[in-house]
């Protein structure tokens, strides 16, 4: 089974984010493979140990992307590729993305390609989506469980904390969503090895595209951090008092009555 995980890098959950000129600042922040996208990585794996194959992570970013490649390989995945667009492009969003994956697909051969359900800076959603409709392939987001027979495929997907059952067939798109499984940790020589597996690294020019190809259809306006969550109000004296004080603090202050 060929076998393809979309992964991504951002921050750092435990990073504190600092915005200055309207623009985030990542020069000191450390960076880490996008949570959902573990889950990604980690059943492509128990996939191919179920069915033979081979697994290759791939990823579009900047020169901090490779670190996280690594990390996957020493996870389990055989192959990493790293499509390079720190020289090329300034800004992008999911289209540009989904383009410069459907260039890299163009031709190639897959069973199943896995995404995280979302990413946590921007969570979007998109890229796992958009990418199955430019390669004409189903796909089905935010699974829990997968099955594969043959050519069968039987999954299980979170629908607002209910179960959704799905029949499909290969080739298909899936979006990982927690629960799907437990993400290992790399092992030391998983980390060794690691050194030593492949890792392509591509540019938009080696997959026939140039910057005009994946200009950005939307622009952010704004980034901002959200205010200073404020103290609350504890109510004191009789009951009656407090429920009078309180509707009172809900039209007058917060204005929600």
């Amino acid at each position: 089974m060929n076998i393809y995980v979309l992964m991504k890098s951002t921050f750092d959950t435990e990073e504190k984010i600092v915005v200055e000129n309207n623009k985030i600042v990542d020069d000191d922040a450390e960076f880490i493979i996008n949570p959902y996208d573990e889950y990604a990585v980690e059943e492509a794996i128990k996939q191919k140990d179920n069915h033979g194959g081979k697994v290759t992570v791939v990823t579009v970013g900047n020169q901090e992307s490779e670190k996280q490649l690594r990390t996957a390989l020493a996870m389990g995945a055989d192959e990493a590729v790293f499509i390079n667009t720190e020289d090329d492009l300034e800004n992008g969003d999911q289209y540009t993305t989904v383009r410069i994956l459907e260039a890299f697909f163009d031709g190639k051969d897959f069973d199943l390609i896995l995404a995280g359900n979302v990413a946590i800076d921007e969570a979007s959603g998109q890229v796992g989506p958009r990418l199955a409709d430019k390669l004409e392939i189903a796909y089905v987001t935010t699974v829990t469980k997968l099955d594969i027979k043959d050519k069968n495929v039987s999954i299980e997907k979170d629908v607002e904390g209910d179960i959704e059952k799905v029949e499909s067939s290969l080739p298909l798109l899936i979006t990982c969503q927690q629960g799907l499984n437990e993400p290992r940790y790399p092992s030391l020589p998983g980390i060794m090895k690691a050194k030593k597996k492949p890792l392509e690294e591509l540019e938009i020019d080696d997959l026939d595209l140039d910057e005009d190809d994946v200009e950005q259809k939307t622009k952010t306006i704004e980034i901002f951090l959200p205010p200073e969550r404020q103290s609350g109000k504890v109510l004191e004296g009789e009951m009656d008092n407090q429920v009078k004080e309180l509707v009172s603090l809900l039209k007058k202050s917060a204005k929600v009555l």
